[in-house]
């Protein structure tokens, strides 16, 4: 009782005016702020993990509808490095030995969810330079032999015709080959002839029949992601390496999959390309043409980059005298250019001794620092890298040679296969040179055989276009 006359009390003491109405809170505050505040402050924040090719992991907490290149480019500012557009999201099945790039539209919780807790799987954060290839080059993922147009369409259509074929909504191109399919529950695997339509992955069960009496429904993509086999060969028993599966979307494990085989790396492109235009049209177009946006409609094979503000004010200065001058004479900055990127490499060889005098490093340590160099890895690991970070045209790296420890192997990527150039050391004169075509061309040292031909093709049957790097996060 004598709390209640206490409050009561304290209710009868009369309110004193407010001077400043507009920073009390009104009725409809709670409202007028949740509609203001961007979504972001309310949505759920989760733990992902993230992997990059040298095992080292990153932990995010991110909100749980971002998308996969949303993460992408978180990592990117994180780790200050250069967007190029070619960073990828990969998931890993590890057990099953399954890959696959996540779109850059898909949300990255959705994946998560349809994990199984018996998969070892990992989110890999890596570069894929194939990821969009195709619109800029469908010349070679298309290959005539494995494509057929509608009755309708009697004239010639071109490889750029093909991919607005692929995105539109009213015509589709016929995929078709062979292909060796695994026998669900078995050990064996059939050679069959598909066919790719847009109602799905038809074979025939009568040689190359298309009668629709003779076509039997293998997959339909909507409930399925597609994974690239990387391992099919010792865990299936593939009959090639040039294999791919369609995995059920809350699959219960390797029994729901649906395995096939190419005979080669072509045509497993050509069959993955193709599907993935099926299953999400002009939503990869979008997802390529996203960082053009806002260039006034621009192609991004006709935008030019732009020079920043730092790099126009920047002037060629000769320090040598007593006074500094500025180089006007572009040969004359040219050859001083040239002689302290001589200068600044020979004092990279040197390095101090036990006494604290400069001693000369051998030429063998100086490409040991370079993204591009590989140690002691072997032949098929170095295919395993260059796959991974996409089948295009001058992707390389440089390795030690297993079979001659005193020579370097340069692997390269060219018209979707890998080649490897034997780097072979000579010495004349005392001075120790390194060449790829048996010493026509002779370089001081990988360093600049590699700068040599990223900008001239030589013996080469393309430049040095990008490198396979192991990056950390």
């Amino acid at each position: 009782n004598r709390r209640k006359k206490k409050d009561d009390s304290i209710l009868e003491i009369p309110s004193i005016p407010n001077p400043f109405p507009e920073l009390c809170c009104s009725p409809f505050a709670s409202v007028l702020s949740a509609s203001l505040l961007p979504k972001a402050t309310s949505r759920k924040k989760q733990v992902i993990k993230v992997y990059s090719e040298d095992d080292t992991s990153r932990a995010l907490e991110v909100p749980s509808d971002i998308t996969a290149r949303d993460v992408c480019q978180l990592l990117i500012l994180k780790n200050h490095y250069i967007d190029d557009h070619s960073w990828t999201l990969f998931e890993q099945v590890t057990h099953a030995g399954l890959g696959r790039a996540i779109e850059d539209h898909e949300l990255v919780m959705e994946v998560q969810s349809n994990w199984v807790m018996q998969e070892e799987n990992k989110l890999y954060f890596r570069k894929n330079y194939a990821k969009y290839e195709f619109f800029k080059n469908p010349l070679s993922f298309f290959p005539d032999h494995m494509i057929s147009f509608p009755s309708e369409t009697n004239a010639a259509v071109s490889h750029s015709g093909i991919l607005q074929m692929f995105l539109s909504s009213s015509t589709y191109p016929e995929i078709h080959g062979y292909l060796h399919a695994k026998e669900q529950g078995k050990k064996s695997w059939k050679k069959m002839y598909f066919l790719l339509r847009r109602s799905g992955l038809y074979f025939s069960t009568k040689g190359t029949s298309k009668e629709p009496r003779h076509l039997q429904f293998f997959c339909e993509f909507s409930n399925s992601d597609m994974y690239m086999s990387l391992t099919g060969k010792k865990i299936f028993g593939a009959p090639t390496n040039y294999g791919f599966c369609f995995k059920p979307n809350k699959s219960g494990g390797t029994r729901d999959l649906k395995q096939l085989c190419a005979d080669d790396e072509q045509s497993r492109t050509c069959w993955m390309t193709a599907i993935r235009l099926l299953k999400y049209g002009m939503q990869l177009y979008q997802n390529y043409m996203q960082p053009y946006q806002g260039r006034s409609g621009c192609s991004p094979l006709n935008v030019t980059p732009m020079r920043s503000i730092s790099e126009n004010s920047l002037v060629a200065m000769d320090f040598s005298g007593h006074r500094s001058r500025i180089i006007e004479n572009p040969t004359e900055a040219l050859s001083v250019a040239v002689e302290e990127g001589l200068a600044w490499r020979r004092r990279g060889c040197l390095r101090l001794n036990s006494h604290g005098s400069p001693i000369a490093m051998s030429n063998m340590a100086i490409h040991r620092s370079q993204s591009w160099f590989h140690h002691k890895i072997s032949r098929e690991e170095a295919q395993r890298l260059i796959l991974q970070h996409g089948l295009v045209d001058g992707v390389f790296l440089v390795r030690d040679s297993q079979s001659n420890p005193k020579t370097f192997v340069l692997s390269l990527s060219h018209g979707l296969k890998i080649k490897h150039f034997q780097i072979v050391p000579l010495e004349d004169d005392g001075k120790l040179f390194y060449t790829l075509d048996d010493g026509h061309t002779r370089f001081t040292d990988l360093i600049q055989l590699v700068e040599f031909y990223q900008l001239n093709k030589g013996v080469l049957p393309c430049k040095l276009k990008h490198y396979c790097a192991r990056i950390a996060l």
